[in-house]
């Protein structure tokens, strides 16, 4: 069997095992939905046809977005569907209720975050950052793993001068040399490595989860036939990251092309993985690693009260 014929029939078998848990009939028709579905540049979508992904049974309609926070915005409007994103932004519309949940989540790489010093820094360890410049991203994934890794060595924020910057705002002062370090992620690690020289002082091994979730707007779910194309869209780009994972050659390739960036930042990135992609249900360990961030987060002062974050996850969608 072809691999596009089997990647359509198994996407095709996805939804046909959905409908019966909705109370839809296999014969259900998907055509008048139209899912709004958040993107960033270079992500899976962008290789559905390499992976000989077939177009979806219902409407599709993509938004690109440079960053979870901003996407959480769109989903809390209704805007969007659904979105990929780090644990993190959920956390922090907690406090105003926000008609979002999360319903599953994308095991990852977490060697894709990483505390980065410029070339010919003296700096061997995270202690002897205490009184230095430091960039991140704030509410991110980057926040949290500045946080936890001062916290281990006995420091906070008012050790150090933090300097919270938007990626690209960040790569640019790292470059200029206004930063002692810059905790970043993604391909902008080896891409700093590449045109400054940078050194990766420590990676987010041992410090992040790795859990990657997908957040969709609670009016979404509870229409039945978007649940519906809901799970099957998933599936559709976990099979897109499956193929990446095997072609990182392709990937990179188009990656590049895409991005404007030399190839071999996106060899690099593949060669640095500390795992593959692995789509999971939503369990009691996916809401625990949550809760973990959410309390260093309160500890640290950036969240004014202590949350429950069991009330954002839904566990009504099943990626068998």
């Amino acid at each position: 069997m072809q691999r596009r014929h089997f990647l359509q029939l198994s996407a095709l078998a996805g939804l046909a095992a959905a409908l019966p848990r909705l109370g839809l009939g296999a014969s259900v028709d998907l055509s008048g939905v139209t899912l709004n579905v958040a993107t960033y540049k270079g992500a899976a979508p962008s290789f559905f046809a390499e992976a000989g992904i077939e177009p979806p049974p219902y409407k599709v309609r993509y938004a690109e977005f440079t960053g979870g926070n901003l996407s959480f915005e769109a989903l809390v409007s209704g805007t969007l569907d659904i979105s990929p994103m780090s644990e993190i932004p959920p956390i922090f519309g907690i406090k105003n209720q926000a008609p979002v949940k999360l319903i599953a989540v994308l095991t990852g790489d977490v060697n894709n975050q990483a505390f980065i010093v410029p070339k010919g820094s003296a700096v061997q360890s995270v202690a002897e950052l205490k009184g230095k410049r430091i960039g991140y991203i704030r509410s991110t994934s980057s926040h949290y793993f500045l946080l936890k890794a001062l916290k281990e060595q006995g420091l906070g924020f008012a050790d150090i001068v933090p300097m919270a910057l938007t990626p690209q705002d960040g790569f640019a002062a790292f470059q200029n040399g206004a930063l002692d370090a810059w905790v970043s992620f993604g391909y902008f690690i080896q891409l700093a490595e590449l045109r400054a020289g940078a050194r990766v002082l420590k990676t987010g091994q041992g410090y992040l989860s790795g859990n990657y979730v997908i957040a969709a707007n609670q009016n979404s779910i509870a229409d039945p036939l978007k649940h519906a194309a809901i799970t099957d869209y998933i599936l559709r780009e976990y099979r897109a990251w499956q193929w990446i994972a095997s072609h990182p050659e392709e990937w990179a390739t188009k990656s590049a092309q895409i991005l404007g960036m030399p190839r071999e930042v996106f060899l690099a990135q593949y060669r640095a993985q500390s795992g593959p992609r692995l789509l999971q249900p939503v369990d009691d360990a996916a809401v625990k690693s949550q809760q973990d961030v959410a309390d260093l987060f309160f500890e640290a002062g950036v969240l004014p009260q202590q949350l429950d974050v069991s009330g954002l996850w839904d566990r009504s969608f099943h990626w068998s």
